[in-house]
C-alpha cells in the first residue's frame, strides 16, 4: 500500500470536497508537549498506527505508520481525516461513509497519541466540531452533462464528455469515488492484445464474443456484446495512452468461462489504479466532482427530454442540476439492496453477505424506471464464488484457483472445475456441507502468482481469523478444517496423477494444472456471496436508455452495472471493467452531440 502513498494523497485532494473553515473552539487546552508520540487502536482490517508530530504546542503532522485497511477506502478516509485534524487542531470529526470503522480506529490511535503529549480526555470533548461536507453556495446548477456515479463507468463517461468539449459534473452519494470498480481485481478482458501476443496466444473479436454470449447462456442482447467485444482493445489503448493506467507488462489471467488468457491485470492486482487514474485525467480535464451528493429524480423538461438532475446533501440542502446536453445514470447495481435483490429473485435474500460498495442501492434503476425506461432481466444475480466466509468479501488470494488450486469439500474431494463459471461454482459449493468449500494449493501454484505475497494484508488478516492455515503437509492441511484426511489425500494423489497425465479426467480442467506436491501449503475456507446484478436498465448500441415502447429517451444514456441485457444470465470474470469502460466511453461521446 505504501506505493500509493503518493497518488492517493493527490487522489484525495481532487476527490473529497470538505470545510475546513475556523479554528478550535470551546474551552482552551492546555498547549501540547512538543516532540513524536505514537498511538495505535484496531480498525476494521487490523491494528492501525500513528505518529503523531507536535510543534509549537500544536499538531504539526499525522503518519499512519501500519495499517490493513482496503485501499482505496480505509486508507483515503484516514488521510483526509489526518488533513482536518491539523487543520484544525480538533480530533472532534466526522467519520466518513463507507469507512466508519477505520476512521474510529484512526481516531483513536490518534487520540491515544495526544494522551502522550499531555491531552486529556476533557479536552477531545471540549474540541470544536468538524465537519467534513461543504455546503453549496449555488443549490442551482447547469451544466451541458451530469452524470450520476463516479465509480468506472460514471469517470470514464465524464472523461470521453469532457474532451468533447462539454462542461460536466459528476453527482455522487458517496464519500469516494470508485464505486465497485475501485474494490475489483482490476481485471479487463482484451483479445488480441499486447500481452497475448508476446505469449503466443491466439485469441480474437469472435471468440471473445463467443464466450460472453456462451457464459449468460445466450440470453444477453448479441448487438450489445458484439460491442462490447469490438471495442475492448481500443478501450484497453485509451487507457494505456491517455489515462495513464498500468497494466502489469507480463501478467495474464484467465478467469471461469474464458476459452484463452485474455485478461490485462491493473497494476497492484486491484482496481484503485484504473480508479486513480480516471480521477486524475477527470480534475485534470476540469470536471467538477459533487460527492456526498444523493441524485433522488430526473428532471423532465416539457418536451420529454431529461433535462437534469435534483439531489440532496447530508446537510438536507435540495440540490438542482441542470443538463442541457443530458444525463448519464452510472450508478452501479442493487447488491447492496437486499430488498431490491429479493423483489426481483427472492433467494438472494438477507443470508447473502455482498462483495459490492455500500452504494450499489439500485437508486439510478428506480430514477430511470420513474421516467419510462425499461427494465430487463433483474431477476439474474450472480455470486462470487470464493469469498470470506466471515465477511463476505471477495478474495483476492483465492484467484490462486486461477494459477491452479483446486476446491475440495468437507469430505475432502473436488467437485466442479475450478475455471467454470461463476454462478456453477458458487452452486456447487452450496450445495455441499455447510455451503462452504476449501481452496488448495501447494508451491507449484503459489510461484505462478504468488498471492498470498501481492495480498499480503488480506492473507494475514485471513490467517489471523483461522479462515486460511500455511500447514507444511497434505493431512496437516485437512486436519486444520476437520476435513477427511484420508480422503482429501487421495484426491492430491489422484489429481497429481491427472497432471502428470496432461488431462484432469474428472472435471477436464481447462487452463494450466499444477500438481499439489511441494510444501508449505495454502488451505482457504470460502463462500459465496452476492456480487453482480446483471440486470438493469435497456439501452441500445449507442448506451441510449430504451422506454417500455422500444424508443430512446432523449437525453438520457446510462452504462456499467445500472445496465442490463450486456451479461445474460451470468456476467464472466474481467467483463465488468470492460463492460464500464466501453460503455462508460460510448455514454459519454453520445450524451455530449
Amino acid at each position: 500500500m505504501k506505493k500509493f502513498k503518493k497518488i492517493i494523497a493527490t487522489l484525495l485532494l481532487m476527490t473529497l470536497v470538505f470545510a475546513m473553515s475556523g479554528c478550535g473552539a470551546g474551552k482552551k487546552a492546555k498547549a501540547l508537549t512538543n516532540g513524536t508520540y505514537t498511538g495505535e487502536a484496531e480498525g476494521k482490517g487490523g491494528l492501525i498506527k500513528v505518529e503523531l508530530a507536535v510543534a509549537d504546542g500544536k499538531i504539526s503532522k499525522i503518519d499512519v505508520k501500519e495499517h490493513h485497511e482496503t485501499a482505496g477506502i480505509g486508507d483515503l478516509a484516514m488521510k483526509e481525516i489526518s488533513k482536518a485534524i491539523i487543520e484544525n487542531q480538533s480530533v472532534n470529526v466526522d467519520t466518513i461513509s463507507g469507512a466508519t470503522i477505520a476512521c474510529e480506529g484512526f481516531l483513536k490511535a490518534t487520540k491515544g497519541a495526544l494522551k502522550e503529549a499531555g491531552a486529556k480526555d476533557e479536552d477531545f470533548n471540549n474540541q470544536k466540531k468538524v465537519n467534513l461536507i461543504q455546503p453549496e453556495k449555488e443549490t442551482e446548477q447547469t451544466y451541458d452533462v451530469v452524470i450520476i456515479g463516479a465509480g468506472g463507468a460514471g469517470l470514464a463517461a465524464a472523461v470521453e464528455a469532457k474532451e468533447s468539449g462539454a462542461k460536466v459534473a459528476i453527482i455522487e452519494k458517496m464519500p469516494l469515488v470508485g464505486g465497485n470498480t475501485l474494490v475489483s481485481g482490476g481485471g479487463l478482458n482484451v483479445p488480441n492484445s499486447p500481452q497475448q501476443k508476446a505469449k503466443n496466444i491466439q485469441d480474437s473479436v469472435q471468440s471473445f464474443y463467443e464466450d460472453t454470449l456462451k457464459g449468460g447462456d445466450n440470453k444477453a442482447n448479441p448487438s450489445l456484446v458484439k460491442i462490447l467485444a469490438e471495442n475492448a482493445l481500443d478501450a484497453s489503448k485509451w487507457l494505456v495512452d491517455y489515462v495513464k493506467v498500468e497494466f502489469m507488462p507480463d501478467r495474464l489471467q484467465q478467469f471461469g468461462g474464458h476459452s484463452v488468457p485474455r485478461a490485462l491485470i491493473s497494476k497492484g492486482n486491484h482496481g484503485t489504479e484504473l480508479i486513480e487514474k480516471l480521477t486524475i485525467k477527470a480534475k485534470e480535464l476540469g470536471v467538477d466532482f459533487k460527492m456526498n451528493t444523493t441524485a433522488k429524480e430526473l428532471i423532465v423538461d416539457e418536451k420529454g427530454k431529461i433535462a437534469g438532475v435534483k439531489a440532496t446533501n447530508p446537510l438536507n440542502q435540495s440540490l438542482t442540476f441542470k443538463a442541457n446536453k443530458g444525463v448519464v445514470i452510472a450508478s452501479g447495481g442493487f447488491g447492496s439492496n437486499a430488498e431490491m435483490r429479493k423483489k426481483y429473485n427472492p433467494e438472494f435474500d438477507e443470508k447473502y453477505l455482498t462483495t459490492d460498495q455500500p452504494g450499489t442501492t439500485g437508486d439510478g434503476i428506480i430514477m430511470a424506471e420513474k421516467v419510462g425506461a425499461n427494465l430487463t432481466q433483474m431477476e439474474y444475480i450472480q455470486t462470487y464464488p470464493t469469498c470470506n466466509p466471515d465477511t463476505g468479501i471477495i478474495s483476492y488470494v483465492a484467484n490462486s484457483r486461477f494459477d491452479g488450486a483446486i476446491l475440495v469439500n468437507k469430505e475432502g474431494k473436488r467437485f466442479v472445475e475450478e475455471m467454470e463459471r461463476r454462478d456453477v461454482i458458487s452452486k456447487g459449493i452450496l450445495n455441499q456441507t455447510e455451503g462452504v468449500a476449501y481452496l488448495l494449493w501447494g508451491q507449484e501454484v503459489e510461484i505462478v502468482g504468488n498471492m498470498t505475497q501481492v495480498h499480503t494484508d488480506e492473507y494475514n488478516k485471513m490467517e489471523k481469523s483461522n479462515v486460511l492455515y500455511k500447514v507444511n503437509s497434505i493431512e496437516e492441511a485437512a486436519k486444520a478444517f476437520k476435513i477427511d484426511v484420508d480422503t482429501m489425500k487421495a484426491t492430491v494423489e489422484r489429481y497429481n496423477k491427472f497432471v502428470a497425465e496432461g488431462k484432469d479426467k474428472d472435471f477436464n480442467r481447462r487452463g494450466q494444472i499444477l500438481s499439489i506436491e511441494k510444501g508449505p501449503f495454502y488451505i482457504q475456507k470460502v463462500k459465496p456471496s452476492i456480487h453482480h446484478t446483471m440486470g438493469g436498465i435497456v439501452i441500445d448500441e449507442n448506451a441510449r436508455v430504451i422506454n417500455k415502447d422500444g424508443k430512446a429517451i432523449e437525453g438520457l444514456f446510462a452504462a456499467g452495472e445500472v445496465t442490463g441485457g450486456i451479461h445474460g444470465t451470468n456476467r464472466l470474470g474481467g467483463n465488468a471493467v470492460t463492460d464500464v469502460i466501453v460503455f462508460g466511453k460510448i455514454a459519454g461521446k453520445n450524451v455530449s452531440k
